[in-house]
């Protein structure tokens, strides 16, 4: 097997020991990008200058010397972010340090290229991008997931074993579930943020699309600074929502996802309970009005008139429509979301974690993201969202989980915890690897198989 081929913690192990070579790797690494992303289009610049001075450079950390991905969503010293858009209505975009750039360095990882997004990180399916679409290498007409579609794509298809992505609405474990990877959104300000365009983000978090729930452990220790330690959970409760996330999922996701809570439950000794949440009406639009919220600074009447025609005519309408929400409407939305939070908070009293599909259904076509469910057809970014949205609107860490195919293509499983309950969802996840016999981590598309 390939050191690349490897998982993010056996390639650091390796190098530690003497086993791997981090500047072949890096090369294989290089090289693997210029063979596969033609098709993939996973990633939108390497800098095999930089990519070496960091590798020189690189300190004793957990680490070292491994090649990584990250979204381009954060500026690096020597580029500045793009968010996949010709221009962010109101920002200047510059070179610098962000605190994800920081934090691999710090650990001695080494920034192999910056994966694609969708443009603005506004859709859960990464089919528009300034550079053009990422490809899903399950099947390169379907989407990726979004908006960290490249990273997901990246990993997927073997580029890297790990990178950073970001979820603001939903957007790494979208990219997770469609591309059969494991795939983290941390407790809100757990993970590194800084020199992110959105500085008063209160929805958007950095975290690892990896391989499993072990190499997502590694990256996410990287992220948040310190450790996350590994346990055995056992007697979990698992509360479930059966209407509408389990109730209005496709059929082959449904079964995929009932076999793996029951795989799971009996794993940890645990149990099932149905459980119901309040307000359930109001989680979706008012996560769309708070994220709104964050850049709505920046739509004055200037900046809105100056919208770049570059920019996808969806994205140009709805940073319009942004700029005329009354401020009536958005205040009513965190209303909302703080007694979501207490509803969240009195539910998880009573389960350890809650349990539906990550998305209801598996990836769709890059040219019409429409999805069939039991109610009926879908846009995939309004079903998705509905999935999604309310680990964001509460700050509350998720996990997805790959759990079987349908249609040939991944199906996952999200795993949702109280504030701070980002170890137990990777143990629970690592759980459920355990009790399938790895047999959902370690599918491979088949052009890599």
């Amino acid at each position: 097997m390939s050191g690349l081929d490897q998982a993010l913690r056996d390639q650091a192990a390796g190098i530690a020991s003497g086993e791997l070579d981090p500047g072949e790797l890096l090369d294989e690494c290089l090289a693997r990008i210029e063979e596969r992303n033609p098709e993939l289009n996973a990633v939108v610049a390497t800098f095999p200058e930089e990519s070496r001075r960091m590798l020189e450079e690189a300190p004793a950390g957990p680490l070292r010397g491994v090649p990584v991905m990250i979204k381009d969503e954060w500026p690096l010293p020597w580029r500045a972010e793009t968010v996949g858009a010709a221009s962010v209505p109101g920002v200047q975009l510059k070179p610098g340090e962000s605190g994800p750039y920081r934090a691999l360095r710090d650990a001695g990882a080494v920034l192999a290229g910056v994966a694609n997004m969708h443009e603005l990180g506004s859709s859960s399916t990464g089919n528009t991008s300034v550079y053009g679409a990422a490809h899903n290498p399950w099947d390169l007409a379907r989407c990726p997931g979004g908006s960290s579609s490249g990273p997901g794509a990246a990993v997927a298809g073997g580029l890297v074993a790990g990178a950073v992505g970001a979820d603001g609405l939903g957007s790494v474990r979208y990219p997770a579930a469609y591309c059969g990877l494991t795939g983290l959104k941390p407790t809100f300000g757990r993970s590194a943020m800084e020199g992110h365009h959105i500085a008063n983000t209160e929805t958007i978090v950095s975290g690892p699309l990896c391989r499993d729930a072990a190499d997502c452990r590694l990256l996410a220790s990287v992220l948040f600074g310190e450790e996350l330690p590994a346990a055995v959970p056992r007697a979990l409760r698992i509360g479930v929502i059966r209407d509408p996330f389990w109730e209005d999922s496709a059929p082959g996701v449904l079964e995929a996802c009932e076999a793996a809570l029951e795989s799971l439950r009996g794993e940890v000794d645990g149990e099932v309970v149905e459980v119901e949440l309040p307000d359930q009406d109001l989680i979706l639009p008012a996560a769309l009005l708070v994220a709104q919220s964050e850049e709505v600074a920046h739509l004055t009447p200037a900046n809105v008139n100056a919208l770049s025609p570059e920019l996808g005519l969806i994205n140009r309408s709805v940073l319009k429509l942004r700029a005329i929400v009354p401020a009536t409407l958005t205040a009513r939305a965190f209303l909302v979301r703080a007694q979501v939070r207490r509803n969240l908070a009195e539910l998880f009293e009573r389960v350890d974690l809650l349990a539906w599909p990550t998305v209801p259904a598996v990836a769709p076509p890059l040219t019409e993201p429409v999805v069939e469910l039991p109610s009926g057809p879908a846009s995939a970014d309004a079903a998705n969202a509905r999935h999604g949205v309310l680990a964001n609107l509460t700050g509350v860490p998720g996990v997805s989980i790959p759990v079987g195919l349908d249609d040939g293509m991944p199906v996952a499983l999200q795993l949702l915890g109280a504030w701070g309950s980002d170890a137990l969802l990777l143990d629970a996840a690592e759980a459920l690897e355990r009790a399938t016999d790895r047999e959902f981590v370690e599918l491979r598309p088949a052009a890599l198989a």
